[in-house]
């Protein structure tokens, strides 16, 4: 076993978190990647708009998903809060959502896009702990001053949003902040795990290796293009959500939003505008993971680490092996 300021602050063996993804953290994958002695994060949009967990409203959904992953695994498990404003609607709902997270045991909170110090309140009160997405030394400050346990150092390889800075800059940067960090980008093998693990990271988050398992019910054409591709091969856009996010090239979608929706992305009204974006796009990529719409290639996000990605197997294996070789 190693031993790192993550492993002691969510009781799990190896410092390995499989990242929440839209719509791929399937309940099968969470459960996996958690019972391979890492730990799996609920991404709670996925589980209810996507995996069926909706009914008879989404609050109690979310609680009958979590009780569904626990007949997989009873190790820890996480949770992502995406609490960026815009919807008031969408903030009310993602405050019940960790509060039903907390009433059923989850202690390990991750969130992103916004101010986490409600969270941080939350969370702290029934003795969880709160990291916190950033990519540059001032969000990882904002994040400090709200209470945060530990920070994901998002960098310039990661699947999903992803950062300017390279795993070293951005590690540089927060090093001297007294917090967990974590690297997340660009891991997709022993080789960059260990490298992340001596740069002096506390441990990993990775997403684009976990989507390539036979545990994740996303499309199979998905995980194939992950296996065949390249590091080359991964470009961005900000169509998807507004801001830049990391997609496999097909030469046919353009990496720019109009005029207008950029306009709109730097003007007051920026966070509504990109929760509308960040919707149509949810709506999309919903249909493409139930093979509805299949022409919908644009919305393979994926990592730099596709380089060293080259089979699919199960998740719960890669955990072990990738835990044992540290």
């Amino acid at each position: 076993m190693v031993t790192t300021r993550l492993t002691e602050d969510i009781g799990v063996k190896y410092p390995i978190i499989c990242g929440a993804m839209y719509p791929c953290s399937n309940p099968e994958l969470v459960a996996a990647a958690s019972e391979g002695g890492g730990i799996g994060i609920i991404q709670p949009v996925s589980l209810t708009m996507v995996h069926g967990f909706d009914k008879p409203n989404r609050k109690e959904g979310l609680r009958a998903g979590i009780r569904y992953i626990r007949t997989l695994t009873d190790k820890p498990l996480g949770f992502n809060a995406l609490i960026e404003k815009g919807s008031e609607k969408y903030f009310k709902q993602m405050s019940e959502w960790i509060d039903v997270a907390l009433e059923e045991g989850i202690r390990f909170f991750v969130t992103s896009l916004g101010k986490p110090d409600w969270v941080c309140k939350k969370v702290h009160a029934e003795g969880g702990v709160v990291y916190h997405d950033v990519t540059n030394r001032k969000w990882a400050e904002k994040g400090k001053m709200c209470g945060v346990d530990g920070l994901i150092c998002v960098n310039d390889r990661a699947g999903g949003h992803l950062g300017e800075l390279t795993m070293e800059e951005i590690y540089d940067q927060l090093a001297d902040m007294n917090l967990p960090l974590i690297c997340a980008g660009g891991i997709g093998s022993e080789i960059e795990l260990r490298k992340a693990l001596q740069v002096g990271y506390d441990g990993v988050q990775m997403g684009t290796r976990f989507i390539a398992t036979y545990e994740c019910s996303t499309p199979d054409d998905y995980k194939d293009a992950i296996v065949k591709a390249k590091e080359d091969d991964i470009t961005w856009t900000t169509k998807l959500t507004g801001v830049p996010i990391s997609v496999i090239n097909n030469n046919k979608f353009k990496q720019h939003n109009s005029w207008l929706v950029r306009t709109l992305l730097k003007s007051r009204l920026k966070h509504r505008v990109r929760v509308i974006i960040t919707g149509l796009s949810f709506w999309r990529m919903r249909a493409f993971s139930k093979g509805k719409n299949k022409s919908s290639k644009d919305l393979w996000s994926a990592g730099k680490s596709v380089e060293t990605v080259n089979s699919i197997e199960s998740a719960r294996i890669i955990m072990e092996r990738l835990g044992q070789s540290i």
